[in-house]
């Protein structure tokens, strides 16, 4: 299907070198100022989303995953601000950008779709008007154009009737399919990489997976590259290629899926998989037991422990634990933990005098 503002250009993109590096976050930090001090949500994380790869962003709520999102955006809001670190997109430092340089990024270059559709939506415009203003503001095309083009990305993201929902109002369309208008929204300029920030959380079932099946033929169809944030590791079986996981605003793990779900090699990685619940397991003793939890709580980043942040509630925990911080240590090809069962690296920005 042709869509007018898709123009194919991200076709021939790929035929750049698919390992090129389109995102690369290096040693970001964001920091918040507190009434309690100053504290690091995002503490020195590094990764990068190659041209038409979907990477996942997983933890649990608190650990930094959308923090590091905004971060890429400049959505950071005060009191929080990017205190180190580059986030290079094409190899421009986006960083280092002034606001109206940000602004032509996104939309244009990066685009996101966030949590919950119905607080991203204004309750008191039409739809087909929300979506033709994103066209409008990027494309500089006139009002009959962008409903036109409104109408044909309703169509993309499979909402029937596309041109007569464009005369809807948000309440007036079921969760799943405001959450269609904001991919609309978010894919009309045509970007070459798509955040979605937990896109399903507020969605039942049914509707998650559908969603989750929109996005994986748009990436396809579209040379899309995604980074999702999401704590469902089971989403990210389906629909990712690597996966980052955070804790406490720090990178613990990082490596392709089918790696990550064979060998997790982080304890913290470990208690994740254990908490899921599986299907394989009907009718065995295993399925009338309680789930696996991770023991403890997220420490609060204005006290965290010394040492590895995750010590406190890791059923492997050593006395070298206690002391430094461990370095992102190999553990394989494409993968790399922060622990002291790799190796005793400790990290170099991270060891107490």
């Amino acid at each position: 299907m042709s869509v007018p503002g898709l123009t194919g250009a991200r076709v021939a993109d790929l035929d750049v070198d698919p390992a090129e590096a389109l995102l690369e976050v290096k040693n970001l930090r964001t920091t918040f100022y507190t009434a309690d001090g100053s504290v690091d949500a995002v503490d020195n994380v590094s990764f990068n989303v190659r041209r038409g790869e979907a990477v996942a962003l997983v933890g649990e709520s608190g650990c930094g995953k959308s923090v590091t999102a905004m971060s890429i955006m400049r959505l950071v809001a005060v009191p929080g601000k990017i205190t180190a670190g580059e986030i290079r997109f094409k190899g421009r430092d986006l960083a280092s950008l002034s606001e109206k340089e940000m602004r032509n990024v996104r939309g244009n270059d990066i685009a996101m779709v966030f949590q919950e559709p119905m607080t991203s939506l204004n309750p008191v415009f039409k739809i087909g008007a929300q979506v033709a203003e994103a066209i409008r503001i990027h494309r500089k095309v006139g009002k009959k154009e962008a409903w036109k083009q409104a109408g044909d990305m309703l169509d993309l993201v499979s909402i029937p009737d596309p041109h007569k929902r464009l005369h809807d109002y948000p309440h007036q369309l079921s969760g799943g399919m405001r959450q269609r208008v904001m991919i609309a929204i978010a894919l009309s300029c045509d970007p070459e990489l798509l955040i979605a920030d937990e896109p399903t959380t507020a969605l039942d079932v049914t509707i998650q997976a559908q969603i989750m099946e929109l996005l994986t033929s748009l990436q396809k169809k579209l040379g899309l590259a995604v980074l999702l944030i999401t704590h469902d590791l089971g989403v990210v079986a389906e629909f990712c290629e690597r996966v980052v996981v955070m804790y406490t605003g720090r990178v613990v793990e990082e490596a392709p899926v089918r790696d990550l779900f064979a060998n997790p090699a982080h304890p913290y990685t470990r208690g994740l998989l254990r908490s899921l619940p599986s299907v394989t397991a009907v009718n065995t003793p295993e399925a009338r037991t309680r789930l696996a939890t991770i023991e403890g709580m997220v420490p609060p980043l204005t006290n965290l422990p010394q040492g590895c942040k995750f010590n406190p509630r890791c059923p492997d925990v050593m006395d070298i634990c206690l002391g430094n911080e461990p370095a992102l240590m190999p553990v394989a090809a494409g993968q790399s933990a922060r622990c002291y069962l790799h190796g005793d690296e400790a990290d170099p920005e991270r060891i107490e005098n």
